[in-house]
């Protein structure tokens, strides 16, 4: 039998797929997650599907990988609770070793199997999800929120003055990965092609290796820094856990941490900001006082999970499964987004779903997203300091001209243009005083260590393009941070010990 690694690498001669494989359930007639019609309407597609299959439906995956997609909200949670049945180790993905996958399949860097809490279960993976659980607890996250709040204010203030925006390209794309950089500890100049590189590989396509490949290095370059060099950051605290973790193991987590976490929380913020936007009831509840901005979130990760499609699961022994013979090695992935709109449990998508957080958007069991709660607080914080900075924020375009860009995993709105009236930048006094503020705050529970292009008919008119935007704000928040760090070396006392915590070194 031959192995999947995150190089693609492996060995296996090709072999006629095994009755009751995927590859058997349609011919070339397979349903595919990629392509125009998947692209333009993901949700009919599940529907079509569970239609036509019930609860577990054979798909296409890109380069015509055969796999099941899991619909039924059921099914999709005892798959995800029980490794027992559905492993995480690709190492047994039977139409990568009998050579039906390409080993420079777009599909590995997401699919193959790494060193990390993702890949592994049973014991292995309870002492690795030891690790990236500890970690995670280390932030404090009132001081997250504050990195947002600050973050956000600078990437406002980089089109504020315009009184028109494209809020994804100069907003919800670069907030996340702001935070996350800041958390882990890269430097704010690596954001633009981080950026880059962790929608590459979610996408797919030629560059998926080539970007996963990047990102390995940068993270590989941080983890052996760390080591010689400690700092308060995230990859200080995986190197140093009492769990051991190899430098191998460490980059590993941290580009879970960063594509999962960068990507997933770009495409809830633009999708909160879209439904705030554009659905009469979230704007009169959200005005009205009957619904928090939590709430509005949690609607939408019901209704728009930031994946809709979540890799994978692996059968560990032939079974039935959903009405379906499913074989040993066989590759499924769960629906997130089908399993939220299982009429079964939903049987009317318009009622609300405030305080309900029994959806699947982070998964189940053992391997449910330890960091949702991060990503909540950047998207609840981020687009409450957005509308209260631009209060009359209105879609500049008909909502039938807004597009998305889909892939198997995941869909990107392309663009959402807004209009406000136009204001100044915040005051340098008010910046000042919010950058000191910020910087008296622990990000961490624990003391510091030692020693996509918008689509062209919806895109308004800016000032200057969404990566000057962003760079702008990056050197406003390196400037704040010198004048805070200069300001801190004249302090003495309790604050003054925790503003160290977010020098960066």
């Amino acid at each position: 039998m031959s192995i999947i690694d995150e190089s693609g690498a492996g060995t296996g001669a090709a072999a006629v797929p095994p009755p009751g494989c995927p590859a058997h359930a349609g011919g070339t007639g397979m349903t595919a997650l990629y392509g125009p019609l998947a692209q333009s309407d993901p949700h009919g597609v599940y529907e079509k599907l569970r239609a036509e299959h019930g609860t577990v439906a054979p798909v296409e995956l890109e380069g015509g990988v055969p796999a099941w997609l899991v619909l039924g909200y059921r099914e999709n949670t005892e798959a995800a609770r029980n490794p027992a049945r559905f492993t995480r180790d690709s190492r047994i993905w039977r139409d990568f070793n009998e050579g039906r996958v390409p080993q420079d399949s777009p599909l590995v860097p997401v699919l193959g199997w790494r060193p990390d809490v993702v890949s592994v279960d049973g014991e292995e993976h309870q002492r690795l999800r030891a690790a990236v659980n500890d970690t995670l607890a280390k932030f404090d996250r009132h001081g997250i929120r504050r990195h947002v709040q600050r973050y956000a204010g600078q990437l406002i203030d980089g089109f504020v003055e315009a009184g028109r925006a494209d809020l994804v390209a100069q907003f919800s794309e670069h907030l996340p990965m702001l935070v996350f950089a800041r958390l882990i500890g890269l430097t704010e100049e690596q954001g633009p092609k981080l950026i880059e590189a962790s929608a590459g590989i979610v996408k797919g396509g030629e560059k998926a290796m080539e970007y996963n490949n990047f990102i390995i290095e940068t993270l590989q370059t941080l983890t052996r820094e760390r080591r010689r060099t400690p700092a308060h950051d995230l990859a200080t605290w995986m190197v140093q856990h009492p769990s051991g973790l190899s430098d191998e193991e460490a980059a590993n987590h941290l580009r879970m941490v960063l594509v999962a976490g960068n990507e997933t929380t770009t495409n809830l913020i633009s999708s909160t900001l879209r439904m705030v936007l554009t659905d009469p009831r979230f704007r009169a509840s959200l005005t009205g006082g009957l619904m928090t901005l939590p709430d509005a979130v949690e609607q939408m990760l019901w209704d728009e999970p930031p994946l809709m499609v979540c890799p994978a699961r692996f059968a560990t022994h032939d079974m039935q499964f959903g009405g379906q013979d499913i074989k040993q090695g066989d590759l499924l992935v769960l629906g997130f987004a089908a399993g939220n709109t299982d009429p079964e449990i939903r049987p009317d998508l318009s009622a609300p779903m405030h305080g309900n957080r029994s959806h699947l958007a982070f998964s189940r069991g053992p391997h449910e997203c330890p960091g949702q709660d991060i990503g909540r607080a950047i998207t609840d914080t981020g687009v409450d300091v957005l509308l209260s900075r631009l209060p009359d924020l209105q879609l500049a375009v008909p909502e039938e001209q807004l597009s998305w860009t889909a892939a198997t995993w995941s869909r990107h709105l392309d663009a959402l243009p807004v209009q406000f009236t136009p204001q100044r930048r915040s005051e340098p006094d008010q910046e000042a005083a919010a950058t000191r503020l910020v910087s008296q705050q622990p990000v961490s529970n624990v003391a510091p260590a030692q020693g996509r292009v918008p689509a062209e008919s919806a895109t308004p008119a800016a000032p200057a393009p969404a990566l000057s935007a962003a760079a702008d704000a990056m050197a406003a928040i390196a400037q704040a941070d010198a004048a805070a760090e200069a300001e801190a070396r004249s302090r003495r006392g309790f604050w003054s010990s925790l503003a160290g915590i977010f020098r960066r070194k």
